[in-house]
């Protein structure tokens, strides 16, 4: 006799697999995220922006304040949804897993991530606990990506999630390091904050568009499928000519009409600011590079969520956080993200084991038999 081990692989990257508590929360995380970054982080800014246009008509700063109060509202109500995902999440993976591995540095540091959220919501954090906050979110943010790493073979995944991580650990080395100068009383700049925190911006747009590379798999030119390779086409047509478009426009308003080459320029450091302030993003590449991101990124989500891959819900908290952490809740929105992303992925394998009888004198024949659901 002779046991061999063949294994089965059970996906369990779906949102449903989480329990129905994680489930509706997480849905409610993106919907009340999504309207968080847009009426109190951008359209708050846009009302600070055009406040000479609001004081000769009264009802367009009535409508911005109402606007933003919502906003303001919505923070916190996603704080709350994004604190409670974060907790399911955590007991899980300790029912799960239990406290080894990876997780002896992945659960301590996430749970002591949500108690300080809690006790600077009491007692205001200062510089010292910014410093502290952040350095936990640092090795919090290395260990799940490590995890992350370890868990994918695809070198798409690899260099995309790669890429975010050092995108991101700009901003904080950026926030870590000049608030400890500040709280150091040193009035000299940290060594290469500003050339960090530019390189990090920089990484973040590339990471957006490698997130179609890695996940955004369906359009493809050389499938069979007449519908996806329509699809492929159209995506790859309007991508290329929005994206050659906007990064040549400028040469060709100022050969056509210099002064209104002068006016969009103008509106774009308008759009600049209200981004830096809201979401971090300086836009200080060009702009379609900026356009290509939201184009790729926006196309992969929106594929995943239908699907309902924990990988969709993932991708979009990381980029609606933003590059600028400037709430906790963001923070813990980039954590809740990336938490996501490893849990999206084939898992639970199980052996079993197939007897197999040696006849004599024949020779032995081995059944491997495998099987992917």
């Amino acid at each position: 006799m002779s046991a061999i081990a063949a294994t089965v692989e059970r996906s369990t990257g779906r949102v449903e697999d989480q329990g129905l508590l994680f489930e509706y929360t997480i849905k409610l995380v993106l919907f009340v995220g999504f309207f968080e970054l847009v009426l109190y982080r951008l359209v708050s800014r846009l009302g600070m922006h055009i406040s000479k246009i609001a004081a000769q008509h009264e009802w367009v700063g009535t409508t911005f304040q109402l606007l933003t109060s919502v906003g303001f509202a919505l923070l916190n109500v996603v704080a709350i949804f994004v604190f409670l995902a974060l907790v399911v999440l955590l007991l899980n993976r300790m029912r799960a897993r239990g406290i080894s591995g990876i997780n002896v540095v992945t659960i301590p540091s996430i749970g002591l991530l949500l108690v300080l959220t809690g006790a600077f919501l009491i007692v205001p954090p200062g510089m010292l606990g910014s410093i502290a906050y952040n350095v936990i979110t640092v090795v919090a943010l290395t260990a799940l990506m490590i995890e992350y790493l370890s868990q994918h073979q695809e070198w798409s995944k690899r260099i995309m999630g790669a890429t975010y991580y050092f995108g991101i650990s700009g901003w904080l080395y950026y926030q870590i390091f000049s608030t400890t100068y500040g709280w150091m009383g040193v009035v000299a700049a940290p060594p290469l904050v500003y050339e960090a925190n530019r390189l990090g911006e920089a990484l973040m747009v590339l990471s957006s568009i490698l997130v179609f590379w890695a996940y955004g798999h369906g359009v493809s030119f050389r499938t069979r499928n007449r519908q996806q390779r329509r699809r492929a086409i159209w995506f790859a047509a309007v991508s290329g000519m929005v994206f050659w478009g906007l990064l040549f426009m400028d040469y060709f308003l100022g050969l056509y009409n210099p002064v209104l080459a002068h006016s969009m320029r103008k509106a774009g450091e308008g759009i600049s600011w209200i981004f830096q302030m809201g979401m971090g993003y300086t836009f200080y590449l060009p702009f379609a590079f900026y356009v290509a991101g939201l184009l790729c990124w926006s196309y992969t989500v929106i594929r995943l969520v239908t699907m309902g891959r924990l990988a969709g819900y993932g991708l979009a908290l990381m980029f609606i956080a933003g590059y600028a952490l400037l709430f906790s809740s963001l923070t813990l929105m980039v954590i809740l993200g990336v938490m996501l992303l490893t849990l999206d992925r084939p898992q639970g394998v199980v052996a079993e084991h197939a007897t197999v009888t040696k006849p004599p004198l024949v020779g032995s024949q081995d059944s491997l038999v495998g099987g992917q659901i």
